[in-house]
């Protein structure tokens, strides 16, 4: 698997996807068995990942299981949860004692590590030296907004690999810049991302919003900025990606990204839940599966977060396997849509799509 590479499989059981996955990423021909790996999980708050604030505690299990069939030993499972919880409390109610306790897994409270001065790009950095001396370093960041940043993934996931005293001082430096910085001092080799349930709001969950999907890539800069697409931002949203790429992390253009799904998005058990605008009651879902529905949720989110979900055409919102073949009016969302005459394809489309195609005007081309 190349960095510029992306690979997406879609549903919410991890013991499956997961090695089809790996086997996609062709892993074994590039996993180092002889370094400690680290496990790097987001478990911000003691809240469940149905919550949408941390990382499937079956994503790990997986990841380990299949670690363990490679031959893999020297693994360790690190994280310092935020400032106002308990790492220890996070490990036990979020599933990874159990965890721990059934592969041999060691679990490290980052919180109470020595720390290691770095220096870089002008900035200085205390940095947990456990995270620092870790061989291959898996990062497993979930899909969340944030309420200062606006959304967090990959990189500011490593936030949790730096003492409560720097995670401080790091908001008082406004956070975009201290992140970029942190990932120069720390490479982050492997990023599996939780898909499954995502949060509309902000990282200690609360608004979760199931996505069903997993997205692996080597290169965490082109991860965030993929998924910042998929959660309706434009590229400038985000600043901390922007300096990431430019301080040399990784690339943020997703027009030179391979990205490839592994199989089809599955139809959702579900239809879309509550949002607070009113756009909701007019969307018309027959069939669809939980990568359209996520997608546009989070559209919604941030049409609402612009004031502008009341502004836009009255005419229903329609997605789903059951409107194939049909020929009407309204906004068609997705490739199962393409009779519509106003239509966005994409299978799924992106938020950040879904967010322009709802503000064009009736009669505007839609690319």
């Amino acid at each position: 698997m190349e960095r510029h590479e992306l690979l997406v499989a879609y549903g919410d059981d991890p013991d499956s996807l997961l090695p089809r996955l790996f086997a996609a990423a062709d892993l074994p021909a590039w996993l180092p068995r002889d370094r400690r790996i680290g496990i790097k999980p987001n478990l911000v708050v003691a809240k469940p990942s149905s919550s949408g604030a941390t990382t499937d505690p079956r994503l790990v299990s997986a990841l380990i299981a299949y670690l363990h069939a490679l031959g893999c030993r020297d693994l360790v499972i690190l994280e310092s949860s935020w400032l106002g919880d308990s790492t220890a409390r996070a490990f036990r109610e979020c599933g990874y004692e159990e965890i721990s306790q059934r592969t041999g897994v060691p679990l490290v409270d980052l919180k109470h590590d020595e720390t290691v001065a770095c220096e870089a790009h002008g900035l200085h950095v205390e940095v947990c030296r456990q995270a620092r001396e870790i061989g291959f370093l898996i990062n497993l960041p979930v899909i969340k907004a944030h309420c200062q940043t606006r959304m967090t993934c990959a990189l500011k996931n490593l936030k949790g690999c730096i003492p409560d005293a720097e995670k401080r001082r790091f908001h008082t430096l406004g956070l975009h810049r201290p992140i970029a910085v942190l990932n120069t001092i720390l490479h982050t080799d492997l990023v599996i991302v939780d898909g499954i349930v995502g949060d509309l709001t902000f990282e200690e969950g609360g608004t979760p919003a199931r996505l069903d999907r997993i997205i692996v890539g080597r290169d965490p800069v082109l991860v965030d900025a993929y998924v910042a697409s998929l959660m309706g931002f434009a590229p400038g949203d985000i600043p901390y990606i922007e300096m990431a790429a430019e301080l040399g992390v990784g690339c943020r253009d997703l027009d030179r990204a391979g990205i490839r799904q592994i199989n089809e998005p599955p139809v959702a058990p579900h239809s879309l839940e509550p949002v607070p605008c009113r756009l909701p009651a007019r969307v018309r879902a027959d069939q669809a599966c939980s990568a359209c529905l996520g997608s546009l949720r989070f559209a919604l989110r941030r049409l609402e977060e612009e004031d502008h979900a009341d502004r836009l055409s009255d005419e229903p919102i329609c997605l789903g396997q059951g409107f194939r073949g049909q020929t009407q009016g309204g906004l068609g969302i997705g490739s199962c849509t393409a009779g519509f005459g106003r239509h966005l394809p994409g299978c799924p489309p992106a938020a950040a799509d879904i967010v322009e195609f709802l503000r064009q005007k009736p009669g505007k081309k839609i690319p």
